[in-house]
């Protein structure tokens, strides 16, 4: 038997949906790579984490935040106007900066980082992996 991908958006909305459907409340996997959590509420939805949403830069190098599982990038809230906000701009460590979208959930995006948002890194709508770059945040000095 072949391990199962859980970087796969397909594998995730799958997951989502047997669980949604199964009324299970949630599930967590966690492997020496990584750990993923799916938990299906009532209200709003499925949510799912991971243990790797951002990566945090050391010393002077801008901090990147990367993709926390394989999914369709989004860098507004599909339901907001369509226009992208300007960038440079100043952000916060909670701020949201985007979604991944996996079939009908949004994982949100957070800075994770205090400084100046300085480059989108991935088109929006694009499909991305696991660990792909997604924005670049220079840090204060």
């Amino acid at each position: 038997m072949s391990p199962i991908d859980f970087s796969d958006p397909a594998t995730i909305a799958f997951l989502t949906d047997a669980l949604t459907a199964a009324g299970v409340a949630g599930l967590e996997i966690a492997r020496p790579d990584g750990q993923i959590r799916i938990v299906v509420s009532g209200e709003g939805g499925a949510r799912i984490g991971s243990s790797e949403a951002t990566a945090r830069a050391s010393g002077s190098a801008p901090a990147v935040v990367k993709a926390p599982l394989a999914g369709y990038f989004c860098a507004e809230h599909p339901a907001a106007a369509a226009t992208l906000q300007t960038l440079p701009r100043s952000v916060s460590d909670d701020d949201i900066l985007g979604f991944v979208r996996v079939g009908h959930i949004l994982l949100p995006l957070r800075a994770g980082r205090s400084g100046v948002l300085t480059r989108l890194l991935a088109e929006p709508g694009a499909l991305v992996g696991f660990g792909d770059p997604l924005f670049e945040i220079e840090l204060p000095s």
